[in-house]
């Protein structure tokens, strides 16, 4: 690679990054590890908070009062939370002598603009902790942000008052094709519910597998009939305790049966397809035996993927279920739905024409299986769910989805090889607090570089504070400047090399991952305006280092889909353009990949092919300034087929959870 950065050029460079650096964020500088004196970070943040002078030392609190019999509950679980932080000598009481320290839960109503029976207040001095809410479920959310208050052995005084922009804030688990333990979907739900997340989608049917017991039909769940996992599935028992526990933490728990498509294991399992008129006695039959045996709102269809042979079929499924008093909702695009279904985005477009009463649900470019980590957080930040800033009766809200429909090895691997936890934290904060940009976006863009900086800090302290031992595919990268010099055309020679020591940089970026073109241009929209095939960009930064010695990075190539069987990257190489790097001049070589000669279908687990997921690179650096030179070659955008789509970018980030 012959990439030589004028000298000149590169004293430009580091008083550009200084600079935005700065300007992004006044903390990008500092460890991201709260010290004593740090206002603690809240994640979603309020609607509106005022910090005060004053702190309310949790040692000297002796009671938890709450006004009305209702809030009995949410009174024992502050009261737990504070003894899981170490203070276990608070007292439930209904009053509290006069001039004693407490926390008071108080019942009544809340005005905001929307969603009031989720709104909260806070008034925290150094005497009192008052909670207002006008329900159980707003002193719920309040308790949440009283959690994040709290975790440094005081409240700091601040006054808020909160409310969510989305009535309808949800995250959906695709269990049919991999199998997930209850102790996993458990902290899940968990997490959700610190977040405040109200609604858990849980997608059970597939065609790898059906996943939940019927009694009528208990052939549905033997092992023979399952392609993965053979033998795993969910208990009627299991299930209510999902519910119950769902419940406990204000969630609701959707489930989704999905009909008539994705239905290969309900297929073999009895004998006939779900459209012919036996199979869908039977399946009327499961909708009857579910709705009797669970007492849920809501019953997802599916009907997504599939050709229609049986018109009567959605009709009468989605007519039994009203019936019975469910809420029916299915995929769209999707199946021939009455207007009275709730209907979730799944693909580009909106609602038709003329039937802006129907109520959805938003889940385009929200599937985190496509997604690489730094790319997650990027583009889920900056959505405008349902294309619109604050939710209303049409416009319910979203829900982010984790379909792998890859085999994994180890039922934890979905949770490992998926951006989950970083990309379920932004979404709570886009869904909680509204706003957003229209389109999709990849990249961070000047407009929200500060914003993005400022939110970037509060994720990284809630991973170092709250999610130790759990997989937070996630390193800040808003402070990462990069200069791109191109475009220069290879005639379809991705080897060609280019001199750039005379060339001024084209554009600048940020980030850790750098889309150049994504798989779905033109929306999303990659960093380049206008990308052209048989094309060679390079692209520079400098990396700071406070010693010699290896520093662990996140190198990559290409974001490969946990729902492709996509070919691994060629032996000896980075991807199949021919991409390089070199730190200081020194050619980082790729891995050995573990699948380079195996035959990959989706049956195949992925085992080292993201850098996400694969041990990081150990990069030599110097102390000081260190040089990074990334050349991205590209000869065609057309994929081999549609397994392998071409995703024309690359990804370099030291892994450390502050920014030097």
């Amino acid at each position: 690679m012959t990439f030589r950065l004028p000298r000149l050029l590169f004293g430009g460079l580091l008083a550009f990054c200084l600079h935005a650096a700065q300007a992004a964020s006044p903390v990008a500088n500092s460890p991201v590890v709260l010290t004593e004196n740090a206002r603690p970070s809240l994640l979603p943040l309020p609607a509106e908070l005022t910090w005060r002078d004053a702190r309310f030392e949790l040692a000297a609190c002796r009671s938890i009062i709450y006004s009305d019999p209702a809030l009995k509950a949410e009174a024992l679980r502050l009261q737990a939370m504070l003894a899981e932080q170490g203070f276990r000598n608070i007292k439930i009481v209904r009053k509290a002598p006069a001039g004693e320290k407490v926390i008071r839960l108080v019942k009544a109503e809340i005005t905001v603009p929307v969603h009031a029976e989720e709104a909260y207040a806070i008034e925290a001095g150094a005497q009192e902790v008052k909670v207002t809410a006008g329900t159980a479920h707003g002193i719920f959310n309040a308790l949440q942000t009283l959690r994040q208050l709290s975790a440094s052995g005081y409240i700091e005084g601040c006054s808020i008052r909160d409310w969510p922009a989305f009535s309808w804030r949800s995250y959906m688990v695709d269990v049919g094709r991999n199998y997930q333990p209850m102790a996993l979907l458990k902290e899940q739900i968990d997490i959700m519910s610190r977040y405040k997340m109200n609604v858990f989608h849980f997608h059970f049917t597939e065609d790898v597998a059906w996943r939940l017991h019927f009694k009528h039909y208990p052939q549905l769940t033997e092992a023979r009939h399952m392609i993965r996992q053979k033998g795993k599935f969910y208990s009627e028992k299991d299930l209510h305790e999902l519910i119950r526990y769902c419940r406990e933490r204000h969630i609701e728990l959707v489930p989704e049966i999905d009909m008539p498509g994705h239905s290969a294991a309900f297929r073999r399992a009895m004998g006939v397809d779900m459209q012919s008129d036996s199979g869908a006695a039977i399946v009327k039959q499961i909708l009857k035996d579910f709705c009797a045996e669970y007492d849920l709102p809501y019953l997802h269809i599916g009907a997504d993927e599939v050709k229609i042979t049986n018109k009567a079929f959605l009709p009468e499924m989605t007519a039994l279920l009203e019936n019975m008093g469910k809420k029916v909702i299915g995929w769209m695009p999707g199946g021939n739905f009455p207007e009275s279904v709730l209907r979730q985005l799944w693909s580009e477009g909106d609602i038709e024409e003329g039937k802006e009463n129907i109520r959805y649900i938003d889940s385009r470019q929200l599937y985190i299986n496509h997604m690489d980590p730094l790319e997650s957080v990027i583009s889920i930040y900056q959505r405008q769910l349902c294309n619109t800033p604050v939710g209303n009766a049409s416009a319910l809200g979203g829900t982010l989805c984790l379909w792998h429909d890859r085999n994994v090895t180890h039922e934890e691997d979905v949770m490992i090889m998926n951006p989950a936890y970083p990309s379920l934290l932004t979404f709570a904060e886009r869904t909680w607090k509204g706003g957003g940009t229209p389109g999709i976006k990849v990249h961070i863009g000047p407009e929200i570089a500060a914003a993005f900086a400022e939110f970037e800090k509060r994720l990284t302290d809630h991973k170092v504070r709250y999610f130790k031992g759990l997989p937070f595919t996630y390193y800040p990268q808003s402070g990462q400047q990069w200069q791109l010099y191109g475009p220069f055309a290879n005639s379809g020679n991705p080897a060609q090399e280019f001199d750039t020591a005379a060339a001024k940089p084209s554009q600048t970026a940020v980030g850790g991952t750098i889309i150049l073109r994504h798989w779905w241009a033109p929306n999303p929209q990659g960093l380049l305006s206008n990308p052209a095939e048989n094309t060679t960009w390079y692209a520079s930064t400098r990396i700071w280092s406070d010693r010699d010695g290896e520093t662990d990075c996140w190198i990559g190539f290409h974001d490969f889909s946990r729902s492709h069987a996509s070919l691994p990257p060629v032996a000896g190489a980075w991807d199949s353009r021919q991409s390089s790097i070199r730190v200081n001049g020194n050619i980082i070589p790729p891995p050995v990949w573990e699948n380079a000669s195996k035959t990959i279908t989706l049956e195949t687990p992925y085992t080292n092919e993201g850098y996400a997921y694969r041990a990081p690179a150990k990069v030599m650096l110097k102390k000081g300034w260190n040089i990074v030179e990334i050349k991205a070659p590209v000869t065609t955008f057309k994929g081999r087929d549609w397994q392998n789509p071409v995703k024309w970018m690359f990804t370099f980030l030291p892994c450390r959870d502050n920014m030097p």
